[in-house]
């Protein structure tokens, strides 16, 4: 087995390939990028909506609440298949690519949605009834208010997912879209070694995967040391005020 791998690398290794699997690997990034970048757009609509008080807003909190709990529990390949065939029987031309990522785009709206709902939840109910005495809107109070202090929360499991998803993105191989996984096995169809060509898509996931896991680490950081700047500020505030009072 090694053997062939060692004959057929010199082959395989050529600028061609390289040129291909760049290819395979960017349309993996992007369908990843699109589908979850789209995704946690709406997913924060879709949180704001289902916390929106008052009974006017009961049909649109079950609407919400509804979409969350079927589409976490649907197999993204399934809802792949689904997307697909809808929209063929609509008799909409749309791409492979284009269908991929709109079953990206629901599914992680609905992943991310509870991510961020779990986040918001986080902030204690004080910090929104502050706000609410100081006449803040229900936007003023996400935005200046309960973001700020939700995104320690939200950023990580959100990097995980999706981190997660560049992984998952080989299921669209399924219907033929040209990424990492279907590449790999259109080189295996020619008569590479399977390692050969496995292994090296193997790689280029890790190498699209790990800077995106480093990159929330460092986000994570950041967002920690700003958080504990502003509180040591607001505590050197609350202190000199103490004292001009004594």
């Amino acid at each position: 087995m090694f053997e062939v791998f060692l004959e057929q690398a010199d082959e395989f290794f050529i600028l061609d390939n390289a040129f291909y699997l760049f290819r395979a690997m960017m349309t993996t990034l992007f369908m990843t990028i699109v589908g979850c970048g789209s995704g946690f757009v709406l997913a924060m609509v879709l949180v704001y909506l289902r916390k929106s008080p008052g009974l006017i807003f009961w049909p649109i909190r079950m609407a919400m609440i509804v979409y969350v709990e079927v589409f976490r529990r649907v197999p993204f390949l399934v809802l792949l298949f689904l997307v697909m065939f809808t929209v063929k029987g609509f008799g909409i031309d749309f791409s492979l690519f284009t269908i991929a990522c709109i079953s990206i785009v629901i599914l992680s709206t609905a992943f991310i949605g509870e991510i961020i709902r779990a986040g918001l939840d986080s902030v204690h109910q004080t910090q929104w009834d502050t706000a609410d005495a100081m006449n803040f809107s229900r936007l003023q109070t996400l935005r200046y208010v309960i973001l700020p202090q939700a995104w320690k929360v939200v950023l990580p499991p959100a990097f995980a997912f999706f981190v997660m998803f560049i992984k998952d993105t080989a299921l669209t191989s399924q219907v033929g879209v040209l990424e990492l996984t279907q590449a790999g096995k259109y080189y295996n169809n020619l008569g590479y070694s399977a390692i050969l060509s496995f292994g090296t898509v193997l790689l280029l996931y890790f190498v699209l995967s790990y800077p995106m896991t480093r990159f929330g680490w460092w986000m994570e950081a950041r967002l920690k040391t700003r958080r504990q700047e502003a509180d040591a500020e607001f505590e050197i505030g609350a202190t000199a005020y103490e004292l001009r009072g004594t």
